[in-house]
């Protein structure tokens, strides 16, 4: 009797959920739709579809790329590396933040810079972690002295992380556009670990069809609604203006209060009257989008702690610090960006629905107890279960564009790995969040990084 009044309950309280949650979502498919057979018909009509070659920008301008790099001797090598061979460019320069306290990877910036004055090593005056933002304001400061040696004014800057495979072509895009847009943001394209078994493969591969829908659909429906675009922190150009507004008054335009400093730092610059631009173009040969390529946590603790900090950042403290400002479009975005620790909860509450519900069965058949009947009328469960399907189709139809159709085909495997991902994030970012409001302190919640094959 108390574990079928307990799974009704609970089922009942994620039926309300899943079903609040699936509408929301299923606006903003339609939105998706709506807009790209809009745009179908009346811009792709008359007027071809750009690609990287065919932008160019009226003023080429040096361009400044920032990474941030505490403890990341394990791939800052490569991603210099690539850097320097692939980036068709003709004016740009990688600045590499440093701790003093971590020879490792300064050393593995120096050994891949091999003299190159492209690559600029900053080792800040603090030992480390400090925060991403803090990382990041050095190199702010770096770039400014250089400006005024060198006498000329970096364009805008361009935030990548130490696991990041730059694109070849991204470098061409941020510099035809980011004259008319104060951020342009390009795709992030998850990549699966590979080599280190089947698990690792799945935990890493489901972020595989959240970024193929995120940077495929959502952000694309934000920017169409007017909302602002927030950064995602890599693949991610901020025009020298914008930044230098952002960085008045302060030692740099990066907030090191917040765990999140590219997302922030997007809704500031849309806050101000800045305008940003989610951009998916075809790569200059024709060989996909242009778009940044990473490889994301391959064990569930380390997804985990990742997602607590994307948590903590956007959805609790960013709560606090950036309130509900702005239109009708840009609370509903900021809402849909918290609802991530109610939507854990929500997930919680249907897994243990179905495993006391299972319980129940399991007694009934055996004899110990009456067979237990629905826990919901069957029109709830229809609805929620036709949702949850076109979720999924969603997703593996997004992710199959992105990402090939093998890997379309582990949408769902992939989800409930993100489910348990998210539920366990959700109980650590309330410990971070917690922790920050008793010590006043934030500190750079790293994970450990692989660089793509």
């Amino acid at each position: 009797m108390v574990l079928d009044a307990a799974a009704r309950e609970l089922a009942l309280f994620a039926a309300v959920g899943f079903l609040i949650g699936g509408l929301d979502d299923l606006c903003i498919d339609l939105i998706w739709l709506a807009r790209t057979a809009w745009r179908r018909i009346t811009v792709y009509r008359r007027h071809p579809r750009a690609t990287a070659a065919t932008l160019a920008s009226p003023k080429p301008g040096r361009l400044a790329i920032f990474v941030p790099a505490w403890r990341e001797d394990a791939v800052i090598g490569q991603m210099i590396s690539r850097a320097k061979a692939t980036l068709r460019h003709r004016d740009w320069v990688l600045y590499v933040g440093c701790y003093p306290n971590d020879p490792a990877t300064i050393a593995a910036v120096e050994a891949a810079t091999r003299g190159d004055e492209r690559v600029r090593l900053v080792i800040g005056d603090a030992a480390g972690p400090t925060t991403k933002a803090g990382c990041l304001n050095w190199l702010w400061q770096a770039m400014r002295v250089d400006e005024a040696t060198e006498h000329r004014h970096v364009k805008a800057v361009i935030l990548h992380d130490a696991e990041d495979a730059v694109h070849r072509d991204e470098l061409a895009v941020y510099d035809a556009l980011i004259d008319r847009f104060d951020l342009v943001q390009l795709p992030v394209a998850a990549v699966p670990v590979s080599g280190r078994g089947w698990w690792a493969a799945l935990v890493s591969g489901s972020y595989c069809g959240e970024f193929a829908e995120a940077h495929g659909k959502q952000v694309v429906v934000r920017e169409a609604v007017g909302a602002a675009v927030p950064s995602a922190g890599v693949g991610c150009a901020i025009g020298r203006r914008a930044l230098a507004q952002a960085a008045r008054g302060r030692d740099g335009p990066f907030d090191p209060g917040t765990l999140t400093e590219d997302y922030e730092l997007g809704l500031r610059i849309g806050a101000a009257g800045g305008r940003g631009a989610f951009v998916r173009v075809r790569a200059a040969d024709g060989d996909g989008i242009v778009a940044v390529r990473a490889c994301f946590p391959e064990t569930l603790p380390q997804a985990a702690r990742q997602k607590a900090r994307w948590i903590t950042g956007i959805a609790l403290a960013g709560w606090d610090r950036l309130g509900w400002e702005g239109g009708l479009a840009e609370r509903w975005m900021r809402l849909r960006d918290r609802r991530t620790p109610i939507a854990a909860m929500v997930l919680a509450a249907a897994y243990a629905a179905v495993i006391l519900w299972g319980i129940e069965a399991m007694a009934g058949l055996l004899g110990l107890a009456a067979r237990p009947t629905s826990p919901l009328p069957p029109w709830t469960m229809w609805t929620n279960l036709g949702l949850v399907a076109w979720r999924a189709a969603w997703r593996a139809a997004f992710t199959g564009r992105a990402c090939g159709w093998r890997m379309a085909l582990l949408t769902v495997p992939h989800m409930v790995v993100g489910n348990l991902v998210a539920m366990a994030a959700a109980v650590r970012a309330i410990g971070l969040y917690v922790g920050i409001v008793r010590s006043g302190r934030v500190r750079w919640d790293k994970t450990v990084h692989v660089f793509p094959a």
